[in-house]
């Protein structure tokens, strides 16, 4: 497999060597070695989450603060997305930018991002089915959540049509407003 750092520091696209003949394909989605050597966190599986979505939903942007030990491996068990990975960490020579990475079932790739990251979708199909595992245990009240249609942000959805976003989603501050209010994280040590 290859892990290759994405445009922000601390986001990691894993791309999986497939192995194909007559009966289909087998890959490693990844391996906590080789994962930690790239990556430099020490993940450790402590939840799974699973989100199924129709297509144009819009989930995001979620992160936690960067103390909060919350690293994510995200892939695209079915269907498709467009995944997002913003820097939410003030400070950050980065702060406020984003990457994004197509995540389909037949990729098999996925996502791996750091505490202090946020990170969003657009569902591409329907019927299509995220999996998390994450680093910790999710702590109500810790979810900092920012406005996914912020227009300073920018992000790079396909909008033919209105997406299907949560009241709570909407409602979230945007980027600038939210680094006003204090509540994201801001960057700790070297990136």
């Amino acid at each position: 497999m290859e892990i290759k750092e994405m445009a922000i520091a601390g986001a990691f696209r894993i791309i999986p060597d497939k192995y194909r003949d007559r009966r289909g394909c087998f890959y490693e989605a990844f391996r906590i070695d080789e994962l930690i050597r790239a990556t430099g966190f020490p993940f450790q599986v402590r939840q799974g989450n699973v989100s199924v979505s129709r297509r144009t939903t819009i989930r995001g942007v979620h992160g936690t603060g960067a103390d909060s030990g919350e690293a994510k491996l995200i892939s695209c068990t079915r269907g498709a997305v467009l995944d997002v990975v913003v820097d939410l960490r003030v400070g950050s020579p980065a702060f406020g930018t984003f990457d994004a990475a197509p995540l389909t079932e037949e990729s098999g790739e996925l996502v791996f991002l750091v505490p202090g990251l946020g990170h969003a979708y657009q569902a591409l199909a329907d019927d299509t089915r995220i999996n998390y595992l994450c680093a910790e245990q999710f702590v109500p009240g810790s979810q900092i959540d920012v406005n996914p249609l912020d227009p300073e942000l920018a992000l790079p959805w396909t909008l033919d049509e209105e997406p299907i976003i949560s009241d709570k989603d909407r409602a979230a501050p945007g980027l600038r407003e939210a680094a006003a209010s204090g509540i994201l994280p801001h960057c700790t040590g070297p990136l």
